[in-house]
Parts: C-alpha cells; structure tokens; sequence
C-alpha cells in the first residue's frame, strides 16, 4: 500500500486525536457552514443575493441575443421570431431544421442526424417546446406541431440507431432505410419528462405522456399515456375548456318529446 493510501486510510479510521482533527477539518471544508449572521445584516445581504441573480439572468439574455440565437440562426434553415434559447443547442450531422414563431429551447439540447436519408428535417412549428438536456435523433423526419411541450431529459428518435443483426452492430453499420420510420407529435399534446418517443410513433392532439414513459405504438388524440411500454389509461383526457363545456350542455339539454299520431274517431 503506498503511503498516500495508508494516510487516506489512517484519517478515514481516526484512531488518534491527529487524524481524528484532520478528518473533521476536511469534514468541514467539504460540506462548510456558517452560524446565523445578526439580524441587522440580512436586508443588506437580500440585495447581494437579489443582484447576484440579476446578474446571471442579465448575462445569459446578452449572450442569447448577441451570440446563441445569431448562431443556432445560421445553423437552420428557416427561422421564425420571438425563439427563446436558455443555452446554444448542439447539432451534429446534416439535419434540416425549422424553427416557428415564439419556440422555447432548454440547455443543453442536442441534436444529432445519421446517414440513412439524404435530408433529414426536424421541423418545430409554433409556440412547440424542447425542455433541458433532451436530445432529437432523426434520420428521416420528425415534427413537433403547434403547441407542443416537451419536457426535459426526454428523447425523441425516428429510428433504433443501429441495425437488428448483431454483426452489423458489431461493424457500426447504419440502419437500414426500412427501420426508420418519422415520428410526428400533434398540436397541444405534452410529453412528460424522462419519456422516450420511439420511431414511427405518432402521438395526437393533446394527448398526454407520463413521466418516464417508453412510447413504441401510436397515442390516440386526448388521452393519457404510461408506462414501459406505455398504456392507454384514460380517453378523452384533457379536452379543451369549450369542447368540455359543450359536451355538458349537449348532456344537459331538455330532451324534446317526439309528436303523437292523433287518432281520428
């Protein structure tokens, strides 16, 4: 044993008043603490405290308008107004990417494209959103309609990234053509966080998916999902407020007696 790790063991035991000392001082330096400053001090410090945030929220709003947004710009094809960027997103490969009006991206967001198709797009129409550390794998097409939420440390992918035959694994080869599929998620739905979306998946209109859920078949519009892999749980979950409103006062009408033959003497 070298003598770096006999001393390491000897503070870890602290079997004399020495090493009993530096095992509390290291102690204290790896997890420090501070008793209750005077009263007096704390309306002086809340303003330290509200100007240190203020600070980063002022940095990171410069470094989105002079130097994210002009460059995740550059990186895309087309471009829409009001996109928020909480961090550049990461893009590797030859993807094609759309970006609509008031889009929101989290940090670090990546986005990566194989080499199965010619021209592989993402396309995020308005007011969707990519929540933090989700990452978009597309060989073929995947589309984010209106309204779309995604939370974070989701993936979302059109393809299993490798092929079936374990040698080809092996060798690193692609997919082939006929394994990727494009994965589109309708208007309003909202994908709970840690979720993976799996290829040729097609979620509906305001459907919801659970946290940590496997989608590997299509959800239907308005119901809610969960599960590995995840399952209907409820339909017509989530209905608009007017669609709601309306289906009570279709309930709620007076029903209409129908007319009664008149009998003739």
């Amino acid at each position: 044993m070298s003598f770096a790790n006999r001393l390491i063991l000897k503070i870890k035991r602290s079997k004399s008043p020495p090493f009993r000392f530096a095992k509390a001082v290291l102690r204290n330096l790896q997890d420090p603490t501070l008793r209750p400053l005077p009263a007096t001090l704390r309306p002086v410090l809340r303003i330290f405290y509200e100007v240190h945030f203020l600070v980063i929220v002022v940095f990171r709003s410069l470094m989105t308008i002079c130097y994210r947004n002009p460059l995740f710009q550059g990186r895309c094809a087309s471009f829409g107004r009001r996109v928020k960027m909480d961090g550049l997103p990461f893009v590797s490969g030859h993807v094609e990417i759309h970006v609509g009006d008031d889009v929101v991206f989290g940090g670090n967001v990546t986005i990566v494209s194989g080499a199965v198709f010619d021209q592989p797009k993402l396309i995020m129409k308005d007011r969707s959103e990519v929540g933090w550390n989700t990452v978009i794998s597309i060989n073929s097409e995947i589309i984010l309609e209106e309204d779309v939420r995604v939370s974070y440390d989701c993936r979302i992918s059109d393809s299993d990234g490798h092929p079936r035959q374990s040698d080809r694994r092996a060798a690193n080869e692609p997919p082939d053509q006929k394994d990727v599929r494009p994965v589109r998620i309708c208007r309003h739905a909202w994908i709970g966080n840690g979720s993976h979306i799996m290829k040729g998946v097609t979620i509906g209109e305001g459907a919801i998916v659970g946290a940590n859920s496997v989608v590997i078949g299509d959800v239907p519009a308005y119901s809610l999902v969960l599960g590995n892999p995840a399952e209907i749980l409820f339909r017509n979950f989530g209905l608009p407020s007017t669609a709601r409103r309306n289906k009570k006062d279709k309930l709620n009408e007076p029903s209409i007696p129908h007319p009664q033959p008149e009998s003739f003497p």
